[in-house]
C-alpha cells in the first residue's frame, strides 16, 4: 500500500500509467473484450487484468494520477454502439461522469466504430481490462504532461 495512492492502482498498472508518455493511449475495456490479442499488438506488448472490478471504479482510479492530453482534441474515446452510434449505453456514461469529475469539467467521448476502436487499441501502449462483463465498455485515455521545474 502507498500513501494517497487508489489502492486499485497495482504495480503492473502503476507501471504502464508512468512508462507511457505524451500521446501514448491507454485501452480501457470491458471483460468481453479481446485484449489478450490486442495487448499483443501493443507497443508495451502488456495487459492487466483487474477481474471483480467495474469501469467506473477503474477508471476513477486511472484518472487519479494519468493526466489527460490537452494538445488533441479528442483524448478521450469510447467504442461506439454496433448499429446504434447515437447510444450512450450506462458503463459509458458511468465513465464520462468519472472523466468530468477528474478534469472538473465536462469533456465529451468521441466514439469510434467497433473495428476502427480494435485498430485504435493496438495503436496503444498498454491494454487494461477490467471485470464488468458489460458490453461496450472499451474506452481509449490518451496521455497528457505534468509541465514544472526539475527537482
Amino acid at each position: 500500500m502507498l500513501k494517497a495512492i487508489d489502492p486499485v492502482l497495482s504495480a503492473d498498472l502503476l507501471w504502464i500509467l508512468a512508462a507511457m508518455g505524451h500521446g501514448d493511449d491507454l485501452a480501457l475495456v470491458d471483460a468481453n473484450h479481446p485484449a489478450q490479442t490486442i495487448a499483443g499488438a501493443t507497443a508495451s506488448g502488456r495487459l492487466v487484468r483487474l477481474p471483480g472490478l467495474s469501469l467506473q471504479r477503474v477508471a476513477r482510479a486511472v484518472l487519479s494520477v494519468l493526466p489527460v492530453d490537452d494538445f488533441e482534441p479528442q483524448p478521450l474515446r469510447r467504442m461506439l454502439v454496433v448499429g446504434d452510434a447515437q447510444a450512450v449505453p450506462a458503463v459509458q456514461r458511468e465513465v464520462q461522469a468519472e472523466i468530468d469529475r477528474a478534469l472538473g469539467r465536462p469533456e465529451p467521448l468521441a466514439g469510434l466504430e467497433r473495428f476502427a476502436f480494435y485498430e485504435a487499441a493496438r495503436r496503444a501502449f498498454a491494454v487494461v481490462q477490467v471485470g464488468d462483463p458489460r458490453p461496450y465498455g472499451c474506452f481509449l485515455f490518451r496521455k497528457g504532461v505534468i509541465a514544472g521545474e526539475p527537482g
